[in-house]
């Protein structure tokens, strides 16, 4: 099943190119907006499904085309992230040390947001292509051999990043609208493996980001391990998975970035810049082959040459 939300974050289920509105049918779910609504149908969602399933069968369909695609999970209680979580195609010689940061779930924007990026000096601003894990019920204390029992979902994530902040990973990862997540949830159940999904990202139409979940150096189950070893996990909160650096480059002011996970449809994010800041359009792997600095200076505009 795809679960989003739309318009005035009506809950709907996605069937082909269209959505059905399935409010009615969740209803009955204590709430007091959006983002507990969606944490209650995910915590009680095998006794729900059939309801949601039936709404779906009989409902009326919209053309997602027509309306507006809100953030599946408006405003989870804990984003938690994985680091440095990929083998980059063969080029690390062992998994760096298993590691994870939060994200404020003020960082969420959804599918047609825009991702703004702040007035301060950063050395360049990034997003991170990624596959991100939707929680299905409490974790604490979780076996690497329980842990795909936890996941309700999948959903893509675009990690924003604003390099070069210091100190610490705070001020880097959690600006406002830095989580663009949709366009919707699938369920476990629509993925056969998520550990062989190809992930992909492009901005302005060229592809960027292009590599597959089979290279991560720390899996999903040992993820969900590691993360509830240190702190608890609610139904809908969000796991990011963590990203293939090598295709990472600057986002621009007006650039239209487009991600695809296999099998979670493809999230349309802009990025604005009121400052009008530009860098060379280089990826990391470009700048690594050309035996420069890992990120490209700045070209124009404030802190330019700072």
């Amino acid at each position: 099943m795809k679960l989003l939300f739309f318009d005035d974050f009506r809950l709907g289920v996605v069937r082909d190119d269209e959505v059905v509105d399935v409010s009615a049918a969740v209803e009955s779910v204590p709430h007091t907006g959006p983002h507990d609504l969606i944490s209650g149908v995910i915590a009680d969602f095998q006794a729900r499904r059939p309801d949601l399933e039936a709404a779906a069968a009989s409902g009326e369909g919209i053309a997602l085309s027509s309306v507006r695609i809100r953030p599946p999970l408006p405003r989870p209680v804990t984003i938690a992230c994985m680091a440095v979580n990929y083998m980059e195609d063969g080029t690390r010689d062992e998994p760096a040390p298993i590691n994870a940061f939060q994200k404020a779930p003020s960082t969420i924007i959804g599918d047609g947001d825009t991702m703004v990026l702040p007035d301060v000096p950063a050395s360049v601003f990034e997003g991170e292509a990624e596959l991100a894990l939707v929680i299905g019920r409490r974790a604490t204390q979780v076996s690497a051999a329980d842990a795909m029992d936890y996941v309700f979902g999948y959903t893509n994530f675009v990690d924003g990043s604003a390099r070069g902040l210091h100190p610490g990973f705070y001020q880097m990862k959690s600006r406002d609208t830095f989580a663009p997540i949709g366009p919707y949830i699938v369920t476990t159940d629509e993925i056969a493996d998520p550990q062989k999904l190809q992930v992909q990202l492009w901005n302005n139409g060229e592809l960027r980001q292009n590599f597959n979940t089979d290279d991560m150096a720390h899996n999903i189950a040992r993820s969900i391990e590691f993360i509830t070893s240190i702190h608890t996990l609610e139904p809908g909160d969000i796991v990011a998975t963590g990203t293939n650096h090598r295709g990472l480059h600057p986002f621009q002011d007006g650039d239209r970035i487009e991600l695809e996970t296999e099998g979670l449809g493809r999230l349309h994010i802009n990025v604005s810049d009121p400052l009008g800041r530009t860098w060379e359009r280089v990826t990391r792997l470009r700048l690594a082959e050309r035996g420069g600095p890992a990120t490209p200076p700045q070209i124009s505009g404030k802190y330019a040459g700072g």
